[in-house]
């Protein structure tokens, strides 16, 4: 088996000696992750890393070429939301005649650690579209050194193209929309995060906090809670039912906003009048629901990220930050405080 790299004369040999693997074992590490076990594969990872080892570009290049597929990767099964972005993608690659191949992930939030150790770099796809996960250093590098074009969706990178929102921003513009009503006793449902990791929650919650500074006077009592109705709801129970309770919810996603309606209605709570509850998204959930929320662009994020690496594909240009717009969409759910 002849796959050295040019790098400095390291070969998936001097891989496998300095891992304590056979060269089976690091080829499968590379192309089939699947069928190594998580402890192998990051030592092998660690090794291959510290070493430079990069499988030659002419075998990559030639194993990728003209295979007209891209590679989207995301927690499909965790959030609906990526489905509606994933939907603009195909939208894209429809008309271009490009074959989509989906990979589902772990939700960041819920991972003990917010890694893509290994992703499907098999030699069957030309590019990737990376959504709602972040990557780490390594994972960037060993993507760049083969050569490997992608666009970063819902997080962050520092040497790939990245579509994205300004959460931050749409944190604060959430919290005007409820003191611009009024609301000084505020409840807020985040999504709680195994890992401690720079998140779209976090980010957005401070955007939150930082808008409420402006205002004088205002309570702001946080809960975390798992990413479902059911959790949101029973938190939202106990969150509403002190003297002091909030005049106003807001949650970090519409499942979790429509779990705060359930405990209000569970506890004779009219909404508006009682309890105003804001969300996050605009799904369906949100529409069939009348829940006033914040506006993110799903489908024109999945549209945009494919059309660059298209982009990429055909001529590589200077990493780009394109960042979408968010806007309030005012329904039944948000009012005045009685």
């Amino acid at each position: 088996m002849n796959s050295g790299s040019e790098r400095g004369g390291i070969t998936i040999y001097d891989v496998a000696r300095e891992a304590g693997v056979s060269i089976a074992t690091v080829s499968n590490v590379m192309n089939k992750p699947e069928r190594v076990g998580k402890a192998t594969r990051q030592r092998v990872l660690e090794v291959a890393d510290q070493l430079g080892y990069v499988p030659k570009a002419h075998a990559a290049s030639q194993a990728r070429k003209h295979v007209g597929r891209i590679g989207v990767i995301a927690p499909f099964t965790a959030y609906a939301s990526f489905m509606r972005r994933l939907s603009g993608i195909l939208t894209v690659a429809s008309a271009r005649h490009i074959d989509v191949s989906v990979f589902d992930m772990e939700s960041a939030a819920t991972a003990a650690s917010p890694v893509l150790e290994t992703l499907p770099i098999r030699g069957y796809v030309d590019g990737l579209i990376v959504m709602g996960e972040p990557l780490e250093p390594a994972v960037e590098r060993r993507l760049a050194d083969r050569g490997m074009p992608v666009v970063v969706v819902d997080a962050d990178s520092e040497r790939f193209n990245v579509v994205k929102i300004d959460d931050y921003g749409a944190g604060r513009m959430a919290a005007r929309h409820l003191t611009d009503l009024g609301h000084r006793r505020i409840g807020y449902l985040l999504e709680g995060q195994v890992s401690d990791y720079e998140s779209q929650a976090r980010r957005r919650l401070g955007g939150f906090r930082a808008e409420l500074e402006q205002t004088a006077g205002v309570d702001l009592q946080v809960t975390q809670v798992s990413g479902t109705v059911p959790a949101a709801r029973e938190a939202a129970r106990a969150l509403l039912q002190g003297p002091e309770r909030p005049t106003a919810v807001m949650a970090h996603f519409d499942d979790l906003a429509l779990g705060a309606m359930l405990a209000a209605r569970d506890l004779g709570l009219a909404v508006p009048h009682d309890l105003s509850v804001l969300g996050f998204d605009d799904g369906p959930v949100a529409e069939a629901a009348d829940l006033s929320t914040i506006r993110q662009p799903f489908e024109e994020s999945g549209a945009l990220a494919i059309r660059q690496l298209l982009e990429e594909l055909e001529a590589p240009a200077q990493r780009r930050l394109s960042v979408l717009e968010c806007h309030v969409v005012v329904r039944a759910s948000t009012g005045s405080p009685a």
